[in-house]
């Protein structure tokens, strides 16, 4: 069902012209810790909610990873059996590769991480302390502060004065904002990328101000004693017609300097319609204007996130990118740097997705992929047994943040889908196994699975997962969550803010050194390189 390749043939195929599709198949966190620089994460407990959307044709050459653990000839497999029918495993995993000479890296979104790194070493993008940057405010000076996160992260902690402007929409909106050539120009981000990113946007395009990056951003902030704020909601207001103009203006000069070109709607349907070549739709407003309205078929990758996390939207190198906006302007901007990035077939689509009354349009969010249809319990039901004292075990395969942090069902145990063997040494015997998720997905995904290895009990899964019980306003305990782990907690990248109070400054301070160091890093790995634009 698949063919082993060695780390000399991968090695050939990451800098040949044909797509290729490098996939590691272990959770993310185990993924953290060493992987491929190309290697989009893609568990094998998630492979069917995920891999249609980051790798949608179903020939490309596809090759799966990990660390020897077997994860990726199971990966291979199970993709086999979705209907993926180039699929290939890297022999010796990562180790392999390493042994052959090439390099790994740590971290998550790698390549973008390391793009922004490099961004800032190519253009000289100024950058401001956090020191500096209080004494100015303290001082009242003439600046604006930008954040370029989306909201959830900038109403969770925000510089003070802060406004919340993502990544694509700093030159659609900036204007409306700052109105003043003598304005200085502070954009944010959590660490360094999307810093980096905004400011040197701003200056492409030609915002006449200073325009700086908040060095090391709020952690940089945080680490120079300094107090953030939180739960603020401010956001960058909507451009009116004169700001309009000047952004349609500015990032069509950006398109012309690195070579960003228009298709039409008729072009994109021949690429759609052509079987050797993938083509994605990124529509990059902001999720609240994609679920209003958006093209059939795109999905919504607001345009500095997809900068930031290319690898979490598109898993398939050298494929065909389509950007999706109402006037171009947040599409040719982040278009400008997914050229840059490498992605020489970033392009913009020539029509204003709002009022393209002939297009097949939808609203909402892009449904998920369906799963088979298996056993089910309802809240309700689940809710009576314990008010009866009869409940079922409860086994938890969503986040082990989730689980530990945000609570799970009171007795619940947690595991992850790919090792429900180790979950089964560790429950033992059952006879009412209940499988629940975040939202029920991965449960209903692994019921065939459970019940292979537990082939006497009654097994279902909990409809509407986590977020139904927690909306039907059910207790959801966080007490005995280490004791009742299955395996271990590496399923997901803890953040430095994730991590206990006492211990947060130096995972923050870890985490800024890994970031700068990338980009020495990627200079001795021969399959990355960036373009040079003049």
């Amino acid at each position: 069902m698949f063919a082993e390749v060695d780390a000399a043939t991968l090695s050939a195929w990451l800098v040949d012209d044909d797509e290729l599709a490098l996939l590691d198949a272990r959770e993310q966190g185990a993924y953290f810790h060493s992987h491929l620089f190309h290697a989009a994460c893609v568990p094998l407990s998630q492979l069917e909610l995920v891999l249609d959307q980051l790798v949608p044709r179903r020939d490309v050459r596809i090759v799966w990873c990990d660390d020897g653990s077997g994860l990726a000839e199971r990966a291979a497999v199970k993709a086999t059996e979705q209907g993926w029918t180039n699929n290939h495993v890297l022999m010796g995993g990562t180790a392999a590769w390493s042994n052959a000479g090439g390099e790994l890296y740590a971290g998550i979104n790698v390549p973008s991480k390391a793009f922004g790194e490099y961004v800032e070493h190519a253009f000289d993008t100024p950058r401001i302390p956090a020191a500096e940057l209080n004494a100015l405010l303290e001082a009242g000076e003439n600046l604006v502060v930008l954040d370029s996160r989306p909201m959830p992260e900038y109403h969770n902690m925000s510089i003070p004065t802060g406004i919340d402007c993502p990544g694509a929409e700093l030159v659609y909106r900036v204007k409306e904002v700052v109105d003043d050539p003598a304005t200085t120009v502070v954009v944010n981000c959590a660490g360094r990328t999307r810093s980096i990113i905004g400011a040197q946007s701003l200056i492409n395009a030609g915002l006449p101000n200073r325009v700086v990056a908040l060095e090391n951003g709020t952690m940089g902030w945080e680490l120079a004693g300094l107090t953030v704020e939180r739960g603020q909601t401010m956001h960058a207001p909507d451009p009116s017609s004169a700001v309009n103009a000047w952004s349609t203006e500015a990032a069509r000069m950006v398109g012309e300097r690195f070579g960003v070109r228009s298709v039409s709607i008729d072009e994109l349907e021949q690429w759609r319609a052509d079987p050797t070549r993938s083509t994605y739709l990124l529509d990059v407003r902001t999720p609240e204007e994609f679920e209003a309205g958006h093209l059939e078929g795109s999905i919504s990758a607001p345009g500095g996130q997809l900068v930031q996390a290319t690898d979490e939207y598109v898993a398939t190198m050298r494929a065909r990118l389509v950007l999706i906006d109402d006037n171009r302007v947040r599409a040719t901007m982040t278009a400008s740097w997914l050229r840059q990035l490498g992605w020489n077939d970033a392009v913009v689509l020539d029509v204003d997705v709002t009022s393209a009354h002939a297009l097949p349009t939808s609203a909402g969010r892009t449904p998920r992929p369906a799963v088979p249809t298996v056993p089910t319990t309802t809240v309700s039901d689940l809710a009576k047994r314990f008010d009866q004292n009869i409940p079922p075990v409860v086994l938890d395969l969503g986040s082990s943040a989730k689980f530990r942090r945000r609570g799970h069902i009171p007795g619940a145990w947690w595991g992850v889908r790919s090792r429900l063997a180790e979950a089964r040494a560790a429950l033992g015997e059952v006879g009412d196994l209940v499988l629940t998720s975040s939202d029920g997905q991965v449960a209903k995904l692994a019921v065939p699975e459970a019940q292979a290895l537990w082939p006497e009990a009654t097994i279902t899964a909990l409809a509407g997962g986590n977020k139904s019980w927690r909306h039907a306003d059910h207790l959801m305990s966080v007490e005995d969550a280490e004791e009742h782990l299955t395996t271990t907690t590496d399923d997901v990248w803890y953040k430095p803010y994730d991590h206990d109070e006492q211990v947060v400054a130096q995972h923050m301070r870890d985490y800024l050194t890994w970031e700068i160091a990338l980009v020495d890093k990627i200079r001795r790995d021969p399959t990355v390189t960036f373009p040079v634009f003049e």
